[in-house]
């Protein structure tokens, strides 16, 4: 999951031109197809990088060597120009003490993680009256100090979706709650998982506070306290107050995250490089960081194993005509900051199309572009390629993923590969994103489904431009 600002402007992409033939080489037809009986590079990749890494936070040491692992993979399978490009970032960690208990009238321990960006509040923790909310819209509706001295509690109603469009309704109570609360005077924070399993694992993830002026510099906001509950603890939290018959829900809270300045985290990139340098290049993108409580093997190292097998996948059938450029950015779980810094790295050097996979590893469903009406042809030949893969064509607009600021900040072609989102959501942000999770028979039509996406591709020749729009979406801190 995870996300970004979207504009309107231009529209570039390659219309179709038949690549040079290699005669010794195999077809893009059938690499695709031997990639969806055997995956040779996507689970060697997210189990290494579980494995020998585990969790990666952003700006951490751990982040580091897994900038480290991933450089010296892609070195390991014939990638060019492998770099890791370093940018600096505010770091906030999650300290070491995350703790919950309602003290009265039902007194007993809740299962908490604090959300990224929460203030600490110290290791004696605070003691006051929760006040409960349904919805963000509720929490809207209470006036200017009516929380003051008070712990705010926001629920929702997520259900599990394919296309994972319930995170857009329910992620604002994790987004803003707590900077809404706090503007009515809360001194923490509390919220219902935004997940749909029923473990006791909460689903951790960014918040957002902003200034006075209603930016939000990272390091200038005050933040206060934040965590979420597990589901279960989050229900049982809500039949307390049906119950409490006008007692007050007294909940002791203790969370102890650190910020530690600037620290840096970085983008590794890499390449295989086309026949014609001077054609704007493939971006195939996804993030390489993860929250502190899992190894992120749904989110995002499947997502970085899929775009590096796709693109030695196309390989195989000989050199493209177009470079095709992995990246594997930093720091997009605590705000995209990679994506940015990407951007503003690279804004300069102008790209064909761009794809992120950052949505497990589960089968892809669907195909969207932004160009379904500008250059209907090159629509409808991707479409056609990876019907036989059960992937069902779109009239949606595609909007890219948070790793794509590059493109949306050119006005560039986009396509979204949609993933089947059912059971994302249980696994998000938890301790349960883990290697296991992960089926391989999914994981392999992905695969096939990238790898004929990213061949078509990056054989196209001709550039065509249009005044199409890319459409507007929410900014969401991740996926």
């Amino acid at each position: 999951m995870k996300k970004a600002l979207l504009a309107t402007a231009a529209l570039i992409i390659a219309a179709p031109l038949a690549a040079e033939a290699h005669s010794d080489a195999p077809s893009l037809q059938d690499v695709a197809s031997q990639a969806l009986e055997s995956d040779t590079y996507a689970w060697d990749f997210v189990e290494g990088v579980t494995t020998e890494v585990g969790p990666r936070q952003a700006g951490t040491e751990a982040e580091a060597r897994g900038r480290k692992w991933a450089v010296e993979w892609l070195n390991a399978h014939g990638f060019a120009n492998v770099a890791d490009e370093p940018f600096e970032m505010e770091t906030w960690i999650p300290g070491e003490i995350h703790r919950a208990e309602i003290t009265s009238p039902f007194p007993q321990p809740l299962v908490i993680q604090p959300l990224g960006g929460s203030a600490s509040t110290g290791p004696d923790g605070i003691t006051a009256e929760v006040v409960m909310f349904e919805s963000v819209a509720a929490l809207q509706a209470a006036p200017e100090g009516s929380l003051t001295g008070k712990i705010a509690y926001i629920s929702h109603s997520m259900t599990p979706t394919q296309d994972g469009s319930q995170y857009g309704f329910a992620g604002p109570a994790r987004w803003v709650g707590a900077e809404l609360a706090k503007q009515r005077g809360a001194i923490a924070t509390v919220i219902k998982s935004v997940g749909t399993d029923y473990h006791r694992n909460p689903h951790t993830g960014g918040t957002t506070f902003r200034n006075a002026d209603g930016s939000s510099d990272v390091g200038r906001p005050v933040p206060t306290p934040a965590g979420a509950l597990s589901l279960p603890d989050a229900a049982n939290l809500e039949r307390m107050f049906e119950r409490a018959d006008g007692r007050p829900i007294m909940m002791k809270l203790t969370l102890t995250p650190e910020n530690l300045g600037t620290t840096l985290s970085g983008n590794v990139v890499g390449e295989i490089v086309g026949r014609n340098p001077s054609l704007p290049p493939v971006l195939i993108a996804c993030h390489l960081d993860s929250w502190w409580n899992a190894p992120g093997a749904f989110d995002d190292g499947a997502g970085c194993g899929i775009v590096a097998a796709a693109a030695l996948n196309v390989q195989k059938t000989g050199q493209p005509l177009r470079t095709i450029r992995v990246l594997m950015a930093g720091a997009e779980e605590v705000g995209l900051f990679g994506s940015t810094a990407y951007s503003e790295a690279h804004i300069d050097e102008k790209i064909g199309v761009g794809l992120e996979s950052d949505f497990g590893a589960d089968r892809i469903w669907r195909f969207e572009s932004n160009f379904r009406e500008s250059n209907p042809a090159l629509h409808t030949r991707i479409a056609g390629a990876v019907a036989r893969f059960g992937v069902a064509n779109s009239t949606n607009v595609a909007n890219g993923g948070a790793d794509l600021n590059i493109v949306r900040d050119q006005g560039g072609a986009l396509i979204d590969l949609q993933q089947d989102g059912t059971r994302y959501f249980d696994l998000h942000h938890t301790p349960d994103d883990t290697l296991d999770k992960i089926d391989p028979v999914q994981l392999r039509q992905t695969v096939a489904v990238w790898t004929t996406v990213v061949g078509i591709l990056a054989n196209e020749s001709t550039s065509i431009q249009t005044g199409g729009p890319i459409p507007s979406a929410p900014a969401i801190m991740d996926k």
